[in-house]
């Protein structure tokens, strides 16, 4: 970490990292500097100069100047404010005055700095061209609205890793020369790129996340399901976390009445985010409609469900579920003798246990936030793009803003991950076979480990041979030639020097582990060039591991690997509140009986879409936390009410209990599994300035003793036959759950099925809307067949996200399975 440094801003002393930039430090210390065209997390554009100041006199940039001890800085002088009253004048040429319909209207940077810099009078002009309204997406892009900030490109590549927005020439008039000798430097500069320049879209590239829109400070980029819909000011914003992936990102469900008719009836109308301090993948920002719209409560069905309960000898039930829901289940199978089931929260729990076993820590020791600032990371196990792309965003701005360098381990060829390699030139993708992961696992302890136990160093040396290669060099040797000279006939030696190739056999340490996932032995001098310079460490694991059927030493090793080496550990939670409910449930098997199912297929079954026996409560209908991949405890908010019964009241009939609302359950999280007993009500949920993230608390972890029991390797590579190809259990960027599926946004264009790359598509003559036979773990499924332009190889994903989907039932618990797929 950089020292702490003093310095002054307008008078004012404050502290910084040396090396942050002067607009970071002054915005950390409330210190308003104007700057349209810098994020916070990102790197400086020097589209919009407005974030002029002075320092020790000079006039710079504050996005992309330094602070340096004692600096002295002004962010107003004389001379700045011209320039920046001249730049926003640019800004206001030829920008459509249609602010009544515009959706940033009320909340647009452009009105805001035109108001705060008093335009009130225009001193250039320039002919305009027409700029047509373009279709991305999921957005329309209006270049007349756009002042080319560049904020959507810089977020595109600098967070997101999609790369897949720029800026390209525009067909324009060119500026008068008078107005190069009257206006101010900066604003000329800024006025010529602005006037040569659109913003380009590479439509393969993109995975509909969004942020873009989020980033636009004027109505450039507004989500086409969202124009013209309402105006900015008439929303009320609640805060709450993304109910769809681990990474609980902050967001708020933006709502107001749903018609005049309807005045009462609030619906959700957008989710947006603050793209200065997080990012919220697709799934949060589209699929947010998925309430359980229900008119009255059920008392039958209520009366039905409490003597379900009763009965029961399981209740069932996925991690979509908040802290506060886990733990009425929990009580309620203490109460009734039930055994708990969640398959996904059960296999994780395992995981993290064993983990724990060699680790000495109970929770893994890293956090997402910390993968963003490390400059080294490896991902194993996990198709990040799907899986949890802010995941994926952490690992692209670990290579890309930290200069880092990455390895990125999977079965599946990735052409938009492999975006972020070409971008930073310092990211190696290895695509090697299913079931080798141990072999990845023991080379990370093999290069990076240090006081490893004694028998895994052996095993890790017996696994060394000793080979030969045959090594050219280029060897230069001093030759001296008779010549004879023509003039005079008489010889004369001449010294040359004469360049040869001289093969020799050498000796070298082969790792055999590096042929188990495709490398050889030069993979260990890039990995060398790679880790130049490099000093924070960052190991991702995911749900390849943690459904491996040698899940249990994958673990061991992980822990290995955060006790002998420098890395820290993320193990990727599956699904929202995985991690949260294998902290807080006792987890078992399902045992023969009558089942109870919460949001999951049984004898009698609670639903928040509908479908069941007794209707629930979505997640952006509830209040409550979940615990994210950070390890913290977040609090989220209802947008939109719910007329039906709550588990809780449920609980409160089979408990004998008296408990009104269900977050009074949030202070009752177990203490023992590092929960705090802290009211709902006092959980902070914001981000301030300085970057830092108020929201709920850190859970905390505990210190247990060590083992050492890791096993050799066991790889049993799944054996293909002629006709079978390998599919994968995975699902389309954006669609997670069941809750995905029936968002309006997602619906409309719904694809459910077995996606192959375009070569896999061509290679089997399918043609679009064919369905294929699918044959696998002794099952047969008629399957949609899909291209997904954005995977390569021949290696097939299927997915699994429609509630009770038949497509689970091609697998085992891995994710990878051998299949035989045919034409219908």
């Amino acid at each position: 970490m950089s020292d702490m440094i003093t310095l002054t801003i307008d008078g004012k002393t404050v502290e910084a990292k040396e090396g942050e930039s002067i607009l970071n430090v002054a915005r950390a210390n409330d210190v308003f500097v104007p700057a349209v065209c810098y994020l916070t997390r990102c790197s400086p554009t020097l589209a919009c100069r407005l974030c002029l100041v002075e320092a020790d006199g000079k006039q710079v940039y504050g996005c992309n100047t330094k602070v340096k001890p004692d600096m002295q800085i002004s962010t107003v002088t004389e001379n700045i404010e011209k320039e920046r009253r001249a730049i926003m004048e640019v800004y206001d040429v030829n920008h459509p005055l249609q602010c009544g319909v515009c959706d940033q209207s009320g909340e647009c940077e452009l009105q805001n700095y035109s108001l705060y810099m008093k335009v009130d009078s225009q001193s250039y002009s320039i002919k305009d061209i027409h700029r047509p309204t373009q279709h991305w997406g999921v957005m329309n892009y209006d270049p007349a609205l756009c002042i080319v900030c560049e904020r959507c490109v810089t977020v595109c590549g600098d967070m997101v890793g999609s790369n897949a927005l720029s800026t390209v020439k525009r067909p324009s008039d060119a500026i008068e020369k008078t107005f190069k000798d009257e206006m101010p430097k900066d604003a000329y500069a800024m006025w010529n790129k602005l006037n040569k320049s659109l913003i380009g879209y590479d439509a393969d590239a993109c995975t509909n996340c969004g942020e873009c829109i989020a980033a636009c400070p004027v109505g450039a980029l507004v989500s086409h399901d969202f124009q013209y819909t309402s105006n900015a000011w008439e929303l009320k914003k609640i805060p709450a976390a993304n109910p769809h992936s681990s990474d609980c990102a902050f967001m708020y469900y933006e709502i107001k009445h749903e018609s005049i008719d309807k005045h009462t009836t609030k619906k959700i109308y957008r989710v947006t985010n603050e793209p200065h301090y997080s990012t919220v993948n697709g799934s949060g920002r589209f699929a947010y409609d998925f309430e359980n719209k229900v008119e009255a409560k059920d008392v039958n069905a209520f009366k039905a469900a409490i003597e379900a309960f009763k009965k029961a000898k399981n209740i069932k039930f996925n991690s979509f579920i908040t802290n506060e829901e886990a733990l009425i289940l929990q009580k309620i199978a203490d109460f009734t003798g039930a055994k708990l089931v969640n398959e996904d929260a059960k296999r994780y729990q395992d995981f993290l246990n064993n983990y724990s076993k060699i680790s000495g820590k109970s929770l893994y020791s890293s956090k997402l936030s910390e993968v963003h600032s490390s400059n080294f990371v490896i991902s194993v196990g996990s198709y990040l793009k799907s899986d949890l792309p802010n995941a994926r965003y952490a690992f692209n701005n670990s290579v890309i803003m930290n200069k880092g360098a990455g390895l990125y381990f999977h079965p599946i060829s990735d052409p938009v991950m492999e975006k972020i390699g070409k971008k930073g030139k310092t990211t190696e993708f290895i695509y090697h076979d299913a079931m080798v992961e141990e072999s990845i696992l023991y080379f990370i302890l093999y290069k990076f480990a240090k006081d490893l136990p004694a028998e895994t160093q052996s095993y890790i040396d017996s696994l060394k041979e000793t080979r030969t290669k045959t090594v050219t060099e280029v060897v230069k040797e001093n030759v001296v030639e008779i010549v004879v000279d023509e003039a005079t006939g008489e010889e004369k030696e001449v010294k040359k020097v004469v360049s040869k190739n001289v093969s020799t056999e050498v000796s070298y340490e082969y790792i055999s582990l590096l042929a188990d996932f495709g490398k050889d032995e030069s993979f260990l001098d890039l990995l060398n060039d790679m880790l130049a310079k490099k000093d924070t460490f960052s190991l991702m694991v995911g749900e390849d591991l943690i459904t491996h059927p040698n899940s249990e030493n994958l673990a061991k090793l992980c822990g290995l690997i955060d006790r002998c080496t420098d890395f820290n550990v993320v193990i990727i939670p599956t699904q929202t509140n995985t991690l949260g409910v294998s902290q807080i449930c006792t987890l078992s098997n399902e045992v023969d009986g009558f089942s109870v199912g919460y949001n999951v297929k049984a004898d009698f079954q609670l639903s928040a879409l509908g479908d069941g026996n007794l209707d629930i409560p979505a997640l952006n209908q509830q209040e409550g936390t979940f615990t994210n991949i950070d390890k913290k405890v977040i609090p989220t908010n209802a947008a939109v009410g719910f007329k039906g019964y709550t588990l809780n009241e449920v609980a409160n009939e089979v408990l004998s209990d008296d408990i009104e609302y269900t977050i009074e359950y949030t202070p009752k999280l177990p203490v023992n599994k590092g929960y705090k007993a802290i009211a709902f009500d006092d959980l902070p949920n914001k981000f301030g300035n300085d970057q830092v993230e108020y929201r709920g608390y850190d859970l905390i972890e505990t210190t247990i003793s060590t083992q050492n029991d890791v096993k050799e390797i066991n790889i049993e590579k799944i054996a293909l036959s002629d006709n079978e190809i390998i599919i994968y259990k995975a699902n389309p960027i954006n669609q997670f759950n069941e809750f995905t599926a029936i968002a309006h946004e997602f619906k409309e264009k719904l694809q459910d099925g077995i996606f192959f790359s375009k070569a896999a598509f061509e290679k089997l003559e399918l043609q679009n809307g064919d369905k294929v036979k699918v044959n696998a773990n002794n099952q047969e499924l008629e399957l949609n067949a899909y291209v997904d332009i954005q995977i390569a190889g021949d290696i097939a994903y299927v997915s699994t996200f429609m509630k009770n989907s038949l497509s689970n039932s091609l697998f085992n618990t891995y994710r990878f399975n051998k299949a035989k797929v045919a034409k219908v």
